[in-house]
């Protein structure tokens, strides 16, 4: 008789899936600005801006919906997000100043895409015991195919119609792709009466209540370590498209670099996740940062389309494999029940860098006519994030806690 299949990699797929069309629709902003651009008369500093507060509302919208999350679940809360997301694309298409599409798609689809990521790799933590890195590896590729697929259908679109078009079947997608995935997810195996890929937790595991979580010296260490990990990468990654073009390399072309780095981290994304698994999220996380500081120093050499191409498979497996980690260390310090908000806090912090980063990079291009302080700054904040990763203390079992206590 055949053995009946694991619900929670129906989780997996269906939380992939999610964050493949959710992201990738976030990331879309690169490959508009452009076109926005030529369109509007708008400054790439100004545009740049539009992502800035798409990441500080993605980062609300990440601690939020993580910690609604915990609370009502994660199949609500991504429907939810699904139905939002849709509908602030669809009113980004019909802009016609600034600061509507800094609502429509900087805090509307920035808050929306928050109920993704964050809380559906807190749930594949809950799904599977052991292989928790790959488990979360596998949500966080989502990312990555999100990127390779939907910025080359958005340059297509943009090409073939326009940028308002390309918003308007974007938006329908999320409704289309979000809304059917979401009632797939089951936050918990409890919901269907089965334990963890793996057996039960440890027992010696301690959870935290949010209080304890938000107040410890390690969520902030997590949490600091994300904010440079992501504001490095971040400008190169939103201004990919753009910089390839001032260098020459045909528009479409370009796109295709931004999709070949997306691709590239789901092979990040998924290998550091089982090399995690096996060495320890810690280590796999100082070298990620270190190979991803390395490549950054790339992008101020790179001039021909051959040299992109290279230079986003090397950087998209780094960026990509460091991403997934943060979920695992952050399971390891403060157990299963608060999960989301946990991951959600650090999240919330990272996505301040996300923004900050892309907003730099236009606000360097239109200030010094080039984007090489840029990447040395980036390069720069890249390195410091590995070192910071190094102050990430090992958590005490819950037995070590309670020993002094029982002493007295």
């Amino acid at each position: 008789m055949p053995r009946k299949l694991f619900y929670g990699w129906v989780v997996l797929g269906a939380s992939a899936l999610i964050v493949c069309m959710g992201v990738g629709t976030l990331f879309s902003l690169g490959v508009f600005l452009k076109p926005i651009e030529d369109s509007m008369g708008w400054s790439r500093s100004a545009i740049s801006s539009v992502a800035l507060l798409n990441w500080i509302a993605m980062g609300l919208g990440s601690f939020a919906w993580g910690a609604l999350s915990d609370r009502i679940g994660t199949r609500i809360t991504s429907a939810a997000g699904g139905a939002l997301l849709g509908l602030g694309m669809v009113l980004s298409s019909q802009v016609t100043s600034l600061w509507q599409l800094s609502v429509t798609f900087g805090l509307m689809v920035g808050f929306a895409v928050g109920a993704f990521y964050a809380p559906l790799s807190a749930t594949a933590t809950k799904w599977f015991t052991s292989n928790r890195g790959l488990a979360v590896a596998i949500v966080s590729a989502g990312i990555g195919i999100g990127t390779f697929v939907i910025a080359p259908l958005t340059r297509w679109l943009t090409s073939t119609f326009d940028w308002r078009v390309a918003m308007i079947v974007v938006g329908d997608l999320c409704w289309l792709v979000i809304i059917p995935a979401a009632l797939l997810v089951r936050s918990a195996p409890s919901e269907i009466g089965v334990l963890a890929l793996g057996g039960a937790p440890r027992t010696d595991e301690r959870d935290f209540d949010a209080r304890e979580v938000l107040g410890s010296r390690e969520f902030w260490a997590i949490a600091i370590t994300h904010f440079a990990c992501c504001a490095a990468h971040s400008g190169p990654i939103f201004h990919m498209v753009t910089h390839a073009i001032d260098q020459g390399v045909p528009r479409m072309a370009a796109a295709g670099v931004l999709g070949v780095s997306g691709l590239a981290s789901v092979a990040g994304r998924i290998g550091c996740g089982m090399i995690a698994d096996r060495f320890g999220a810690k280590r796999t996380l100082i070298a990620g940062l270190a190979l991803q500081a390395v490549m950054l120093a790339t992008f101020l050499v790179v001039k021909e389309l051959p040299g992109f191409y290279a230079l986003a498979l090397g950087f998209g497996i780094a960026y990509g494999g460091v991403m997934p980690l943060y979920a695992l260390v952050c399971r390891q310090y403060f157990g299963e029940r608060v999960m989301g908000t946990a991951y959600g806090g650090v999240f919330l912090i990272s996505t301040l860098g996300m923004g900050l980063g892309s907003f730099a990079g236009g606000f360097l291009y239109d200030a010094l006519g080039s984007y090489a302080w840029l990447f040395i700054a980036s390069f720069t904040v890249g390195g410091a994030a590995a070192l910071l990763a190094f102050t990430f203390r090992p958590p005490r079992p819950l037995a070590a806690r309670l020993e002094p206590a029982a002493v007295r």
